[in-house]
Parts: C-alpha cells; sequence; structure tokens
C-alpha cells in the first residue's frame, strides 16, 4: 500500500481526536470556561455543526483546487481551530473554536476517500479506504483515552495542544508523501452539482443516514445502558468504550476485505447484520457479558458500513465526486442527530434505557430497505435492453 495512505491516516486520527476527546474532559472544560457542563456539552453540538455547515461549503469552494492543496489547507484548518481551543479564554471563544474545528472534518473525509481511491488499482479501493478510516477508528481505541488522561493531569488545554502538534505531523505527511497532480481543470462546482442529479446519489446518503442513525441511537445513551441497565460501574467505560472502539477497527478490516470484490452485498450483510445486532441488544443488555460482546458486534458491523457506504457514493457520483463524498459526512453527522433524537425519545416515552436499541435496529433495517432499492435499480440498469425487430420485407 502506498506511504500516501499512512499520512492520510494520521490526519484522520487527529480528525477523531479532535471530535470525540473533549467528551471525556467536559466538567474540566466546564470548570475552566465557567459554564455548567450541560452547558458545556453544547461543545460537541457546535463541532457537529461545523461538519454539516463545513463539508459542502469548504468542498465547493475549493472545487478547483488541487487535492493535495485542499488536504494541506483543511488540516491546516484543523490545526488552528484547536490551538484556538487551547488559548480560548472564555465559553464563546470556545464555541467558535469549535465550530472551526468541526469545519474541515467533512471535506478532509470526501477529498480523502477519492485521494485514497486513485492511490490504488480498482479492485484495492475498499481496503485503502478502510486504512485511512482506520485512523479514524484508532482515535477512539488509543487517541481518546489517552486524551482524555492527559487533560485529566496537565489541563483540558494541553489536550488541544496535542492534537494540534498530531495535525501538524499529518500536514507534514501529506506534504511529502502525497502526490501532486494539479488543479483538476475539467470539474468544477456545476460538475459537482451535477452529481446531485442522481437518485442512487441521495438512496445513497439516506442509507447512510437511517443506517448510521441506528448506530447513534442506540451509542449515544451507551452509559446509562452500561451502568443502570447492565449494572456496570461508572469507573467501567473507559475500558466498555475501548470494546466499542476495537469493534469499530474490527469493521473496518472487515469492510477492507470484502466491500471492494463484492459492495452491495457487503453493505446489505452490514446493515442486515446491524438491524440483528440491535434488536439482540435490546435483550443483552441486561447481561454484562452479552452487552460488552453486543456492543462490540455494534462497532464492527456499524462501522463496516463506513468506507463501503462512502465507496457507493464514489462509483454513484463518478464524474465529480468530491462534493458527494462530503455531503455524504454530512449525513453521517445528520444520522448522529436523528438517531440520538429518536433514541431519547424512546426514553422519554417510558421505554426503558435498553429502548434505543429497538429505535436503532428499526432505522438500520430502512437503511437496508433503501440498500435493496438501490442494488435491484442496479440491475435494472444493467440488464439488457430487447432489441426492436427489424420488419422484413417479401417481394410482390
Amino acid at each position: 500500500m502506498p506511504l500516501a495512505l499512512i499520512a492520510l491516516a494520521i490526519a484522520a486520527f487527529a480528525v477523531g481526536v479532535s471530535e470525540f476527546a473533549i467528551m471525556g474532559l467536559l466538567p474540566d472544560v466546564a470548570t475552566g470556561v465557567d459554564v455548567s457542563i450541560p452547558t458545556a456539552g453544547n461543545l460537541i453540538t457546535g463541532y457537529a455543526i461545523g461538519v454539516i455547515v463545513g463539508a459542502p461549503l469548504m468542498t465547493a469552494l475549493s472545487t478547483r483546487w488541487a487535492r493535495k492543496v485542499t488536504l494541506l489547507t483543511i488540516i491546516g484548518l484543523l490545526v488552528v481551530g484547536n490551538v484556538a481551543s487551547a488559548l480560548a479564554p472564555d465559553y464563546t471563544t470556545l464555541m467558535a473554536a469549535r465550530l472551526v474545528s468541526g469545519v474541515p472534518q467533512g471535506v478532509f473525509f470526501g477529498v480523502g476517500t477519492v485521494v485514497a481511491a486513485d492511490l490504488v488499482p480498482a479492485e484495492k479501493r475498499a481496503k485503502a479506504m478502510s486504512i485511512m478510516f482506520g485512523g479514524f477508528t484508532l482515535a477512539n481505541v488509543i487517541g481518546v483515552p489517552l486524551g482524555t488522561l492527559l487533560g485529566q493531569q496537565a489541563g483540558w488545554r494541553v489536550t488541544f495542544w496535542a492534537i494540534a502538534g498530531i495535525g501538524l505531523v499529518a500536514m507534514a505527511g501529506v506534504f511529502l508523501l502525497v502526490r501532486y497532480e494539479g488543479r483538476p481543470d475539467e470539474v468544477g462546482l456545476r460538475q459537482e452539482l451535477a452529481s446531485f442529479k442522481s437518485p442512487q446519489v441521495w438512496i445513497a446518503m439516506g442509507m447512510t443516514m437511517l443506517g448510521f442513525g441506528g448506530v447513534f441511537a442506540s451509542f449515544t445513551y451507551v452509559t446509562p445502558m452500561m451502568t443502570k441497565v447492565a449494572g456496570f460501574d461508572e469507573g467501567s467505560m473507559t475500558p466498555i468504550m475501548v470494546v466499542f472502539g476495537l469493534g469499530m477497527t474490527a469493521g473496518n478490516l472487515l469492510s477492507g476485505r470484502f466491500a471492494g470484490r463484492h459492495l452491495m452485498r457487503s453493505i446489505y450483510v452490514f446493515l442486515g447484520s446491524m438491524a440483528v445486532v440491535l434488536v439482540l441488544f435490546v435483550f443483552t443488555a441486561h447481561d454484562k457479558v452479552l452487552a460488552l460482546v453486543t456492543l462490540f458486534l455494534l462497532g464492527m458491523f456499524g462501522f463496516a458500513n463506513v468506507p463501503a457506504l462512502q465507496m457507493r457514493i464514489l462509483d454513484k457520483a463518478s464524474g465529480a465526486p468530491t462534493l458527494a463524498a462530503a455531503a455524504n459526512l454530512s449525513a453521517f453527522n445528520v444520522a448522529n442527530a436523528l438517531g440520538a433524537f429518536l433514541g431519547g425519545l424512546a426514553i422519554d416515552q417510558g421505554y426503558g434505557y435498553a429502548s434505543p436499541n429497538g429505535v436503532g435496529a428499526a432505522l438500520a433495517a430502512g437503511g437496508l430497505v433503501l440498500a435493496l432499492i438501490s442494488g435491484a435499480a442496479d440491475r435494472k440498469e444493467a440488464a439488457p435492453r430487447p432489441q426492436p425487430q427489424q420488419a422484413t420485407s417479401t417481394a410482390p
């Protein structure tokens, strides 16, 4: 595999730690900027808004830039956002810095998936994307726990300085290892927008929103589920999160192994398996061992979908895929909000802390239905069309 993939994986690692490390530091951050913990929690929402708005906006602005230039710019923006977070004197400034930190995420994965796909032959694209996304999953297994520990021991601002440092390492890697290919003269904003005329692009984004919404319907409420239903104490949540992160890593490997050869079949299996796992989680959440096994499987099948769904977008917007790929990353964040809202609604209605798993199963099943519709459209399009019969004439 090309070394440039390692540079992309390091950048993905920095993005993942930038997004999630604050979750383990909310009490420290709240104290540091003199707000309540719920108010500090809005910093997570601010980051997500930056992703949702920044992905299409930054991609549109950079359509005529060389992809290497785009990668260096957006990783630089990530560094700036985290430096600003480390220096923020108050809550308002920190919120603005978190918005800036979120802007590069969708653009990075949108452009990064296209670059990763171009680095290897077509049959190895899924493996290349799984390597890049592997950096993101490792952020949850290694980076976030270490970032939390660092922040608790040395102060939360030090964690943001560390993330900025990782970003600088990623910039150096991209600068040295990613090949410069010049400006894409043939593709501009109009061509990028034209890819959204394809119903298949919208169906693929719907698969992302529903399928990944199923993951977040469950995972958003994993702490009360594991403590109040399964019976773990709150001090066990860090190793429990590592179990989920290991599942994510296994899912990336699984996707890289199979999605490149049988993309739609893999998506059917991943979404269907995730729906089944979430149904089981309604019941296994009441047992410690079974809950951990199910959480691992949720991480595995849930995140196996990430490279696969990005490949689907690249396939269906192949003429101008960058904006569609970035928009699909925004769809992941919409899925986050949708799943969290619907899972919380089930809890508010009195169905218990295991009920978001049932909501997640329904969402994943909806994603599977869209995948089946999309696959049927592929087969219909590929089917040979009957040739019109030519009339034969006979001599009088």
